[in-house]
């Protein structure tokens, strides 16, 4: 069985808007190269091949998307539902691409949900995707396959994560909302904003660098991005209608984290150590690509994103785009990984480069 995983695509309402300006919190241009990769694994050799498809985690940017022009943070199981909605209008090729795949025989797909489409959480969400291509999918918050495990990775970073009982929560008028983290708050009330002058702020890795570089060569747009961050922070930390909120201070001292990822590598041999029936770990989350290889055989892998990433020091300009995935082979009667790889794709005619086979046990 081949196993393919993706991660951070985060496909918003297009690229363009009704209106015809270019959509500024769309991030995701490569629905012909996603198309053309689905139908590579699909057919020929691969026709009657079983093959799993893992979408792991902010495939949909569902804080992206602003509902009649207003970008809310009270987010319940309708606005969800119409925000997956208006992301298909926009992604049409996307959404039939699945369609496609999951109409070949031995096909799989199962959704794994990460903090920037915890909207899938709603069954009506789930319900509008699953209509979309057809097909009932699995939409899981993290799963173990054969030593394999994979989630999105956001529940290591507790700017944006909440505990999962407290994930969804009473909000206004009596209303079952998500309960956001600070890091999704940011995306939904500050970032709009900030975009207008600096397209790719959002992209820019690690973005903790690009902050201290704001403060020294483009100090003005550094106490913007200061004063809006600030005034969303004052005006939400004592809601009780978010239930991990910490008080004023509390938050503050939790901000100090801001743009800082945690050592998922070390996170992950951590895990395993515990959990002994992982061999491999899959993550996403941090749009980087890397891999380790532990004495003892077992792997840490992060499929990356197909998003463009800037260097730190550069808020508008984009340096670098690879539409990774990985490539696991597991032998189904020994449950055995074969072969495990990270790969880029690079079209029809040039299916893919891989960074190099991590092992071969053939």
């Amino acid at each position: 069985m081949l196993m393919l995983v993706v991660s951070d695509l985060h496909l918003g309402k297009g690229e363009f808007l009704k209106s015809g300006h270019v959509n500024l919190m769309e991030d995701f241009y490569d629905d012909q190269m996603f198309r053309e990769m689905l139908e590579f694994y699909s057919t020929e050799k691969y026709a009657d091949e079983s093959i799993h498809l893992v979408l792991n985690g902010d495939i949909l940017n569902l804080l992206a998307i602003d509902i009649d022009g207003v970008f809310t943070h009270i987010i319940d199981e309708q606005v969800s539902q119409r925000a997956v909605h208006l992301i298909v209008n926009g992604h049409r090729i996307f959404f039939n691409a699945l369609k496609e795949f999951l109409k070949c025989p031995n096909k799989k797909v199962t959704y794994v949900i990460g903090n920037h489409d915890i909207g899938m959480l709603f069954p009506l969400a789930q319900q509008e995707f699953c209509k979309e291509i057809d097909a009932q999918i699995s939409f899981v918050e993290s799963f173990t396959h054969k030593g394999i495990h994979i989630e999105h990775g956001h529940r290591f970073d507790p700017l944006n994560c909440v505990p999962r009982f407290k994930q969804i929560v009473k909000g206004p008028n009596g209303k079952m909302i998500l309960n956001l983290p600070w890091g999704s708050l940011f995306c939904i009330l500050v970032l709009p904003q900030l975009k207008k002058d600096r397209p790719n702020i959002d992209k820019v890795r690690p973005l903790s660098k690009y902050a201290k570089w704001c403060f020294y060569y483009d100090f003005s747009f550094f106490v913007k991005a200061a004063k809006l961050s600030f005034n969303s922070v004052l005006r939400l930390a004592g809601r009780r209608d978010f239930q991990h909120s910490k008080g004023f201070w509390g938050t503050v001292k939790l901000l100090r984290q801001f743009a800082i990822y945690p050592k998922y590598a070390k996170l992950a041999r951590q895990l395993m150590k515990r959990k002994k029936y992982i061999r491999t770990m899959v993550i996403g989350h941090t749009h980087i690509r890397e891999w380790r290889r532990f004495p003892d055989g077992k792997f840490y892998l992060n499929s990356g994103t197909w998003n463009i990433i800037p260097s730190f020091d550069v808020g508008q300009q984009a340096d670098e785009k690879k539409l990774t995935y990985l490539y696991l082979n597991i032998n189904d009667l020994s449950d055995e990984l074969l072969d495990v790889s990270i790969n880029s794709w690079q079209g029809q005619w040039r299916p893919f480069r891989s960074d190099g086979c991590l092992t071969s046990l053939l």
